[in-house]
């Protein structure tokens, strides 16, 4: 089978397209034929080892497609599901995705219903599940809740402003140019700030007060957690879940009591799915979602596993709109595009 390997760490061209053999599935893993893998920043940061890894490996975590082999305790007994050749399965920790074939381990494997493609469900594992945690666990929004949402136009954020909507929360929602306000108008968010053009503190607090949302989901970090946190009501929290502006300062706790006995977190994927029912039930909400057309899953490219360095340039690039994906040449699509 091709892969897309790293053999050393550094820029995009570090990934080479090369043949190794197909896997074989341990007990407990199964073998998937690969029809999309997503992209993410997380793999740029394998890449150039700011995240360090053993080298050589295979970049890529996330994907969906068809399983081809079946390892013992695998699942095929009714324990994970019942998966077996034949499936059509997604995943969020399969490393190792950016290939034709990979081996993952059957209890993080979720099934794909027909209706919704695997394009789509590969697009939507990291990124939806994580908008999921944020809106339905971390602070579980109620129908009449303000938020802010950062970032509304990126891949978790116009996830986040749909589901929040879903949930009956009044959001508000920044974006970086004004490109991107129709994407956060079309996910559905009621108040859009761009704040490379506005304060968007000021702003928020002109059309509704100061002090007056229920909860911040920033994903940016540095450049916007010092005023969002001062927006938070007595009680509010203050999530913040990314680095994109670089990472949050630190700071005294005794602030959380002088603004109000705020609270304040930096939740992570991994802590919202510690049992199979917990990522089974997030991911049968999205799918879903997806199914009926309550979730617009926006993907703003294919590449194949040859064109996997223009992916990463087109990623870091901060460019795109939308989730990237590779596939496969081989990839068991069918009529899985969109």
């Amino acid at each position: 089978m091709r892969a897309v390997q790293v053999q050393h760490t550094g820029g995009p061209e570090v990934m080479t397209l090369v043949e190794m053999a197909a896997p074989v599935p341990e007990p407990g893993q199964i073998v998937v034929e690969v029809a999309a893998a997503g992209v993410n920043f997380i793999d740029t940061y394998f890449r150039s080892g700011l995240y360090p890894r053993p080298m050589p490996f295979v970049n890529g975590s996330e994907g969906a497609g068809v399983v081809v082999a079946v390892g013992s305790d695998s699942g095929a007994d009714g324990s994970n599901g019942g998966i077996a050749v034949g499936d059509r399965v997604a995943w969020s920790a399969g490393p190792g995705s950016y290939a034709e074939q990979v081996a993952i381990n059957a209890a993080d494997a979720v099934p794909v219903p027909d209706d919704v493609s695997l394009d789509m469900a590969a697009a939507v594992m990291l990124q939806g599940m994580t908008a999921h945690y944020l809106a339905t666990s971390t602070w579980p929004l109620e129908p009449g809740q303000r938020c802010l949402v950062h970032a509304a136009a990126g891949g978790v954020g116009a996830l986040l402003v749909q589901i929040a909507k879903m949930r009956g929360a009044e959001v508000f929602a920044t974006v970086g140019s004004a490109d991107k306000v129709a994407i956060a108008a079309a996910a559905g968010a009621d108040h859009i700030i761009n704040y490379n053009e506005t304060d968007f503190a000021q702003a928020i607090v002109d059309i509704a007060g100061p002090t007056p949302l229920d909860v911040v989901y920033d994903g940016v970090g540095a450049s916007t957690f010092d005023a969002s946190i001062r927006l938070l009501r007595p009680r509010g929290m203050m999530v913040t879940f990314g680095n994109a502006s670089g990472p949050v300062p630190p700071m005294a706790p005794l602030l959380l009591n002088t603004l109000g006995s705020l609270y304040l977190t930096r939740p992570k994927l991994n802590d919202y799915l510690q049992t199979r029912t917990e990522l089974l039930g997030r991911t049968a909400d999205l799918f879903g979602w997806i199914a009926d057309g309550s979730l617009d899953v926006r993907i703003g490219g294919r590449y194949g596993l040859e064109q996997a360095a223009q992916a990463h340039i087109d990623l870091e690039s901060r460019s795109t709109i939308g989730k990237l994906l590779l596939i496969p040449s081989t990839a068991l699509n069918g009529d899985e595009t969109h």
